[in-house]
């Protein structure tokens, strides 16, 4: 059973969120500050945290930091803010995604089982598929799906038009390999820049999104209208995954 910690000081949203996973048979503790919080991660550590930022002792952002030390469960950060600067410091101590309040329960729900899905074991290798495109991170390859869908006529030319090989920069590559490795995650642009570009690129913008536009452009059937590579305005990016059919 995955055991969520939701600390927040608010008695009506700790009380909403108890019920409603615990009847979804999460295995639910709650905390109303942030040293309650940090308490309870030591003696019950959490699969998942739900955090509000806005708490009466600790700053949110000091909490991440503290279980940060320690432990790599997701984070999903909770909160009124609704300037972007705060939630880039959030995810740049370390959470994983951010909901602002008010929110919608299926959404939350939704954010719970995705940052779930990508807590696989060390050293796994994934293969992911993205539409009509398999993309082999061992191998670097990324290649048409052997076996089209019925009825589907595959497309002429190469990538997501068609049945060769897709050809990406090593830079593409470790761009895209990222993303992938956390499925559902929000990253800071900072965090994505520091991680491919190194330490000294954390401000160079451009770079990122040029090679976003790129790997759009040769894994999105539509570029315009992105399914995995999903940019969240004044955040940063996810690879959303859960919508590998291509639409005819």
């Amino acid at each position: 059973m995955t055991r969520v910690l939701v600390v927040d000081d608010e008695p009506q949203i700790l009380r909403a969120l108890r019920i409603n996973l615990r009847v979804r048979h999460y295995d639910v503790s709650v905390a109303a500050n942030g040293a309650q919080a940090l308490a309870e991660a030591a003696r019950h550590p959490p699969d998942v945290v739900i955090l509000d930022l806005g708490l009466p002792d600790l700053d949110g952002v000091e909490v991440i930091q503290g279980l940060r030390g320690w432990t790599s469960a997701p984070i999903i950060v909770l909160s009124g803010r609704a300037d972007s600067t705060d939630k880039v410091e959030a995810l740049d101590a370390g959470a994983d995604d951010y909901v602002t309040k008010p929110f919608a329960m299926d959404e939350l729900l939704a954010r719970i089982r995705a940052v779930g899905r990508r807590m696989a074991p060390d050293g796994e290798v994934p293969e992911v598929r993205l539409g009509e495109l398999i993309i082999d991170l061992a191998a670097k390859r990324v290649t048409p799906a052997a076996k089209p869908r019925p009825g589907h006529r595959p497309r002429h030319g190469p990538g997501p038009a068609g049945g060769t090989d897709v050809r990406l920069t090593p830079t593409e590559w470790h761009l895209l390999e990222v993303l992938l490795r956390h499925p559902g995650k929000l990253l800071s642009q900072r965090q994505l820049l520091t991680e491919v570009w190194g330490p000294g690129y954390g401000d160079a913008g451009g770079n990122l999104r040029l090679y976003m536009a790129q790997l759009r452009r040769k894994l999105e059937p539509d570029p315009a209208r992105p399914r995995w590579l999903i940019t969240e305005p004044g955040m940063g990016y996810r690879y959303q995954p859960g919508t590998d059919e291509p639409a005819d």
